[in-house]
């Protein structure tokens, strides 16, 4: 049941954050999806997509940033935020088909820049091998590989979800902030904008929908393998990668950004910028570095 428009239990508006503006968008079959949409310029829209657990707050302060320049879209997945649940599976094809009904829906039927953080990353992939035109530009902002996720990692992550939905029950939330973004965020980050972030996030909602999403990980693993062998649309294409070494991932770390760097070694207008000094959580530990890399896609689409 829904009470004024939004799933029962989310409150009936959710501040965006100044600037921004939010939506409820139907879906076919009746299904909403709550967007964050900002910025009027001309040009191709630039849709921001979040990661893992992650609302459309994760983006909040880049969104803002970027509709200074063109339009922008943010949603919450289903399950996160103010969207309806979902019944089917989280699978990859069904989070891309979610993105592609979502603009239909908006009447977006140009090439769009799409923005991917962490498994919002593989889903750009899936919608792109589905819908190749309607790619203008891609930004991977350490996007998900498939060389880096195990199934052993895969349980890790569910795991930690459970734990912090345990942790938002009680009302732990500054807990789950240290255990997600353990060298805080930017100072460029309004505390107006980190908690927007938080109340999405650290919250049980948002971790029983990355539950979801994180079951289906393994087996989104030989999809996403076809994926990255298939490649790109032939469009601007940018790889963010983290360049600090995190405990445990002294390994992984090398592995994945030496993975990204050779995949766009085979697309024609690929290019790989590693964030020295900053972990996994780019938009919120050097939002900047993501600003400053869609502002020159944008410019070379001019």
């Amino acid at each position: 049941m829904a009470v004024n428009g939004f799933p029962r239990g989310v409150p009936p508006r959710l501040d965006p954050g100044a600037g921004l503006t939010e939506r409820l968008v139907e879906l076919p079959g009746g299904r909403r999806l709550r967007a964050v949409v900002a910025g009027d310029a001309p040009g191709p829209l630039v849709v921001f997509e979040a990661g893992m657990s992650a609302p459309a707050a994760e983006w909040v302060h880049t969104q803002r940033q970027i509709s200074e320049r063109a339009r922008t879209l943010s949603y919450d997945r289903a399950g996160y935020g103010g969207s309806d649940d979902a019944d089917d599976d989280r699978s990859l094809d069904h989070l891309a088909g979610d993105l592609a009904a979502l603009l239909d829906a908006l009447g977006e039927t140009e090439p769009v820049v799409l923005v991917g953080h962490s498994w919002g990353g593989p889903i750009l992939r899936t919608f792109a091998h589905h819908h190749p035109r309607r790619v203008a530009g891609l930004v991977f902002v350490d996007a998900t590989l498939a060389e880096v996720m195990s199934p052993a990692l895969a349980r890790v992550v569910a795991a930690s979800f459970r734990l912090h939905a345990g942790l938002a029950r009680i009302g732990a939330t500054r807990l789950i902030e240290r255990a997600t973004l353990p060298q805080g965020f930017s100072p460029d980050i309004s505390a107006e904008d980190r908690a927007i972030l938080l109340r999405d996030h650290a919250c049980v909602r948002a971790m029983r929908a990355g539950r979801r999403e994180a079951r289906q990980i393994v087996p989104s693993l030989p999809l996403l393998r076809r994926l990255q062998a298939a490649g790109t649309p032939d469009v601007p294409t940018v790889c963010l990668q983290a360049g600090r070494l995190d405990r445990g991932t002294a390994k992984v770390r090398p592995l994945f950004n030496r993975t990204a760097a050779e995949l766009m070694a085979a697309v024609p207008r690929g290019d790989v910028i590693v964030v020295e000094g900053i972990g996994h959580a780019i938009p919120q530990e050097h939002p900047n570095a993501v600003r400053d890399a869609i502002v020159d896609l944008l410019a070379v689409l001019e």
